[in-house]
């Protein structure tokens, strides 16, 4: 019994030292973290409006847009990367594949560009 609890020993360490961590990390912000935010760090930063204002208050459509193209040009990133490592084994078809859609991502991009999207005016 005595080597069977023995073989376990690493999983407890490593569960043991995980929680010191994960509680630590936990902890941490609220020993050291500065409490007297200026009018600065309160005020409007990426999403264009103060952050406790009127939850039904009109919102930019150019933020979607931008979100959208964002997730967009990440799918297209996390499609690349596993046909990059497997392209020696895809052969043509799967080189053609790969074209057909990246030509669909280019001219929907060069669509909303066309249409003005990306403009900040």
């Amino acid at each position: 019994m005595s080597a069977l609890l023995s073989s376990y020993l690493p999983i407890v360490l490593f569960i043991a030292v995980a929680l010191v961590v994960g509680l630590a990390l936990l902890i941490a912000p609220f020993l050291v973290a500065y409490r007297n935010p200026d009018p600065e760090k309160l005020s409007a930063y990426e999403c264009g409006f103060n952050s406790f204002d009127d939850a039904r208050m009109k919102f930019d459509i150019r933020f979607y847009l931008v979100s959208i193209l964002f997730i967009i040009f990440d799918l297209e990133v996390a499609f690349l990367f596993p046909w990059a490592v497997s392209f020696s084994k895809l052969g043509m078809l799967g080189f053609w594949s790969m074209m057909v859609f990246l030509a669909v991502l280019t001219i929907g991009f060069a669509y909303e560009w066309k249409k003005g999207a990306l403009e900040w005016d």
